[in-house]
């Protein structure tokens, strides 16, 4: 994700590159004649084109929004909720030092929840920047997935297991 102008400028340096990649072996004959190699190679970049694409068409969006209209920003689940107060900042056309003042902290802990994806910060504190960018649910629909409860029951558990049983062997 990109979440500042000097990343966009990386993004736009790159995407040039990778194009320019991707142009080079489609005309390397001697690339081509062996064709799983030339395909693999090809694909490779042509992913990165891709993924480059998609991320800067993104950040288009959230600059070039209408502010006086409200944006939807999609989030597929709540470990995406920082990318999405990213892009809500973003779209706002807000500086994290314009959030840290409406907060009343620091500019440097913005650039903290930012740059560790809101890691650090608390509940708390992610709802009052929510709040600040005026970010709503519309509408909240959550799985509760038991498949996923058990699975992650079993991985603590062996976890649990293999601690003790190293435990065990070193006393």
């Amino acid at each position: 994700m990109i979440k500042n102008d000097q990343q966009y400028q990386q993004s736009l340096d790159w995407l040039r590159r990778f194009e320019q990649s991707v142009a080079e072996l489609d005309s390397n004959d001697n690339l081509k004649a062996e064709p799983v190699r030339w395909q693999l190679h090809r694909d490779s970049y042509q992913s990165q084109v891709n993924e480059l694409k998609e991320e800067i068409a993104e950040y288009e969006r959230l600059i070039n929004c209408d502010n006086s209209q409200p944006i939807q920003i999609k989030v597929e689940s709540l470990n995406k909720l920082p990318d999405a107060l990213i892009k809500a900042r973003i779209a706002a056309k807000m500086s994290q030092e314009e959030l840290a003042d409406l907060l009343g902290i620091e500019q440097q802990r913005v650039k903290q929840y930012e740059d560790t994806d809101y890691q650090c910060a608390s509940f708390v504190e992610i709802l009052e920047v929510s709040t600040a960018l005026g970010v709503e649910f519309e509408t909240a629909v959550m799985q509760v997935d038991f498949a996923e409860i058990e699975a992650v029951k079993q991985s603590v558990e062996k976890w649990r297991n293999k601690n003790m049983n190293m435990v065990t062997k070193t006393s």
